[in-house]
């Protein structure tokens, strides 16, 4: 990671989970496996820190389908009111969220701005995103969320 991603970036890497770890670095080969040597080291950090956001909520597995469950039943704009509570339901918001906070902690942390773009955009659909589309897609195929 060290080699991809800057210190503060790393930092920020080093907050998530192990299992969210393991899925970005999976996510990072096969982005580096479809991009072969054109993938960036912009490209390759987006696809490690795409979801670094979802640390604000430290929710656990199943608080995340709860919260994706919640987030499809209120409508989007639930989020941000749901961030202003306690407990559980401002987690619940956090994490419908995430895509945006994790951009804002990239941004501050220095990233390219390809990397927080996508950190913003990932659940977006295609015809929204600011990144290249063949970028974009080959971020979104590995993800395979």
């Amino acid at each position: 990671m060290a080699s991809v991603l800057s210190d503060s970036e790393l930092k920020l890497w080093r907050r998530m989970s192990r299992p969210d770890r393991r899925h970005a670095a999976w996510v990072g080969r096969r982005v580096e496996r479809a991009h072969g040597q054109e993938a960036t080291v912009a490209v390759l950090a987006a696809a490690l820190l795409r979801d670094v956001g979802q640390t604000e909520a430290r929710q656990s597995t199943y608080g995340r389908r709860i919260a994706t469950l919640a987030g499809a039943a209120a409508g989007p704009r639930m989020a941000a009111a749901w961030t202003q509570g306690r407990g559980f339901t401002r987690r619940v918001g956090l994490y419908l969220r995430h895509a945006d906070l994790g951009a804002d902690m990239l941004a501050l942390a220095g990233s390219d701005p390809l990397t927080v773009a996508w950190a913003r955009e990932h659940h977006l659909p295609s015809e929204q995103w600011t990144v290249p589309a063949d970028v974009g897609a080959t971020l979104k195929a590995a993800d395979d969320d």
